[in-house]
């Protein structure tokens, strides 16, 4: 699954962390050192990935004010800009395949906080039967029955056996949304779709991860960052 391109989500409303998210896109809020996003952009072009796109759309002009490209040297990055209200998941990865070259793209939840080594999946062997790679954690306590279950390194539909969570990476290819259309579209149906084919490799990341979703996860990565620091 070679891949040098990403696309971060970063679109999305964050109505769970208003009020702060009425003024700032979630992607943007300072947590530590950096903004959110910054630490997947230091950790992608650390992987070797060339070019990021960042899809938007609330608050859009925000990214232009807060996020420097000057601090990520090695990346290019661009903007991806959809309507208000954003096209969900499915949707803002059709759009970006509509708009770039690249056969797979490596896509990353804007709204993640992980330590991740993105090498651990750009440099996997490729299956030519496999339409997508996703990245699975265990299970968080906000979604302690899990989103899917791995067996033999595939993804597979929960079936009473050990489940984990999606934790929001993923390597697609191109010819799993050929002829889609751009609109707001939702993954779900689409990964089901594709696991019911065998079509999707999975692997499990141990590391620390966060969906800071919610203004107490927010507080509970900036505290974790903080005795990190100290």
């Amino acid at each position: 699954m070679n891949c040098d391109t990403a696309l971060i989500l970063a679109a999305g409303r964050g109505e769970r962390l208003r009020p702060i998210t009425d003024s700032i896109p979630k992607p943007l809020i300072q947590i530590g050192e950096h903004r959110l996003i910054e630490y997947h952009l230091f950790n992608l072009a650390n992987s070797g990935v060339k070019t990021v796109y960042i899809n938007r759309a609330h608050l859009r002009e925000q990214f232009d004010n807060l996020l420097s490209s000057t601090k990520f040297a090695d990346i290019k990055l661009v903007y991806l800009d959809e309507p208000d209200g954003a096209l969900e998941t499915a949707g803002a990865i059709i759009n970006a395949f509509n708009k770039i070259s690249a056969d797979k793209l490596l896509v990353v939840n804007g709204d993640i906080w992980c330590n991740f080594n993105f090498e651990n999946i750009i440099h996997l062997p490729d299956n030519d039967n496999d339409n997508a790679h996703l990245v699975l954690v265990a299970n968080p306590e906000h979604n302690s029955n899990g989103d899917f279950s791995i067996r033999n390194n595939r993804l597979v539909e929960l079936n009473g056996g050990s489940s984990y969570t999606f934790s929001g990476i993923g390597i697609y290819r191109r010819r799993l949304f050929a002829g889609q259309q751009i609109e707001f579209k939702k993954l779900a149906p689409v990964l089901h779709q594709q696991i019911a084919l065998e079509r999707i490799s999975a692997s499990i990341h141990d590391g620390d991860w966060i969906d800071v979703g919610t203004l107490e996860r927010l507080e509970l990565l900036r505290t974790k960052l903080a005795a990190k620091s100290s």
